[in-house]
This record gives C-alpha cells, sequence and structure tokens, in this order.
C-alpha cells in the first residue's frame, strides 16, 4: 500500500487523530493539471485536508465538496471528498510560481490570499446539502481547516498538511495530520499535545525522513497511547464520464446546440477535476438534439 490514511484513538479516547500519506494522489493531481511549485502547494494541501475532514465526518456514500478563495492568484479551489478514501479537486490558475516566504518555504498563503472565505457542502442524502462557511485564517490551508472545524463543525482541532515541490515542479512527499479534542478530554491532555504540535517537524520533513503516518502520531502522543483503529488506501480519483457530459449537452438550449452542430460539427468537453476530455461528433450531437 503506498498512500494511506489511518485513524485512531488515543489517550483512551481523549483525542481522534488521522494521519495520512498522499504522496502519490498529490504527484497525480500535479501532472493532470500541470500545477506550477506554488499552486501544487495550494492544491495538494487542499486535497490533503479534504481527504482527511472526508474521513473524519462523512459516513457511507456522504461527499463533500470544499471551495476556498482567498483572492490570491491561484484563484479558487475546489475539492470533492467521500468517506471512501478519494478525493478529486482543482484551482483556477495552475501556472503560479512565487518567491519563496520568509522562512524559506513556498508562500502558500501569498498563493492562496486571505481575502476571502472557505466554505464546505456536505451532501449527507437530505433535502438540501448543508454549508458552512468561515473567513480564512490564514491561506496557508491547515489553519484554515482548523478552524472551520472549530467553528463550523464545532470541534477543537489541529490540522497539519505538507507539501514538498522538487525545483522540475514534480512532487516529492504530501502528507498530513487531523487531531480532534473529544468531549472530556483532559486539560494536561490538551496542553501536552499542544507543546508537541510545536516541536515536531512540518510532516514534509517527516515524510521526507521515511516517516509513515503511524510515525507522526506516535511523535505527536507516544506510541503507547496511540490506538489505530482502521487503515485505508487513498487515491486520486474522478468519477466523470462520456455520459455524464452528455447529459451537460443535453441541458443547453436546442438553439445552442444546433449552433455547436452548424458551426463547429462537433464538441470537445473537459473536466474541471481530472483534465480528461471528451469528444462528441455530429451525429453524436444530432442525437443528443434528437432527444431534446
Amino acid at each position: 500500500m503506498s498512500d494511506y490514511l489511518i485513524k485512531s484513538v488515543v489517550d483512551d479516547g481523549q483525542f481522534r487523530a488521522y494521519a495520512v500519506d498522499a504522496t502519490e494522489l498529490v504527484r497525480e493531481a500535479q501532472q493532470r493539471h500541470d500545477t506550477w511549485s506554488a499552486a501544487s502547494a495550494a492544491l495538494g494541501r487542499s486535497l490533503v485536508a479534504t481527504l482527511m475532514l472526508s474521513s473524519s465526518v462523512l459516513k457511507g456514500d456522504d461527499t463533500l465538496t470544499v471551495r476556498i478563495n482567498g483572492g490570491g492568484p491561484v484563484g479558487g479551489i475546489v475539492v470533492d471528498g467521500n468517506a471512501n478514501g478519494t478525493v478529486k479537486g482543482y484551482l483556477q490558475n495552475p501556472h503560479v510560481n512565487l518567491p519563496l516566504n520568509s522562512h524559506h518555504k513556498i508562500d502558500v498563503a501569498k498563493a492562496v490570499g486571505v481575502e476571502g472565505s472557505l466554505s464546505v457542502t456536505k451532501d449527507l442524502g437530505l433535502d438540501k446539502p448543508y454549508t458552512g462557511q468561515v473567513p480564512l485564517a490564514s491561506g496557508e490551508i491547515g489553519d484554515d481547516f482548523t478552524y472551520y472545524l472549530a467553528q463550523s463543525e464545532q470541534i477543537p482541532s489541529a490540522v497539519g498538511v505538507s507539501v514538498f515541490v522538487n525545483d522540475d515542479n514534480t512532487i516529492q512527499v504530501a502528507g498530513g495530520f487531523l487531531v480532534q479534542v473529544m468531549p472530556g478530554a483532559s486539560e494536561d491532555a490538551i496542553a501536552h499535545l499542544e507543546q508537541r504540535l510545536k516541536e515536531v517537524p512540518m510532516v514534509s520533513e517527516l515524510l521526507l525522513a521515511g516517516q509513515r503516518p503511524e510515525d507522526m502520531l506516535n511523535l505527536l502522543f507516544g506510541e503507547s497511547n496511540v490506538k489505530v483503529l482502521d487503515k485505508m488506501p487513498v487515491a486520486f480519483k474522478c468519477n466523470c464520464s462520456k455520459d455524464q457530459f452528455a447529459k451537460a449537452l443535453a441541458s443547453i438550449s436546442k438553439t445552442q446546440l444546433t449552433e455547436i452542430i452548424e458551426e463547429d460539427h462537433h464538441a470537445e468537453t473537459r473536466c474541471n477535476f481530472c483534465g480528461n476530455t471528451y469528444e462528441f461528433d455530429e451525429a453524436e450531437l444530432r442525437a443528443i438534439l434528437a432527444k431534446m
């Protein structure tokens, strides 16, 4: 198993903790969208954070969509997640590369911006999806998901996400952790966690050193305190299809579709999430028109 996520309880249920190695997942996203360094880090962190959020709050066939727009040069970021360990996502402007910040790291905050919001829309199979929205805390993504969980889900949490991008824009490592404080957690346990969060290296540094998701949580809490409940593979996966795009073409007006047929004699559609393209020749377009 290359990319995987672990779910655990810590200190006899005082915390729920998740950790993930999502290196291959973020590599695929980078390749599909041809993202440059700052965009790669922003999208990669968003994918990793959404993956962990989905795993922590969804069940069964539930899904959620995260939208981030801070007014920065990468534009809007959209990521879909589910309870089964797969995510898909994209950003408006993939070709963004910025000077390093004062810590000599990729300036994700500047790439994303801070003048905007993070929203999470959950489809739980009810009549209407539920949307929670918070202002961006820092544009660093991890802080923003932490703030969302505290404000919208009422779950005090800590989210750490990290992507190491090589000089040629390829992804070296990517991963993260999510810790949720459960009701009844002692003040001493919370204080210890806060101190450890300050001391533990960035997730990318741990992964570069060969650490696994289990090792991340053991560093935070101590091996004897972590009880792993589940280990699941994770992946970048899109469920788009030609049939879906045929339905989309059928939803436009007859006049619009007729114009496409008469002027272009074909149509090419592209999935924003994964970049797959689907071609419709004139005969296929006329078949769609005939059913409208």
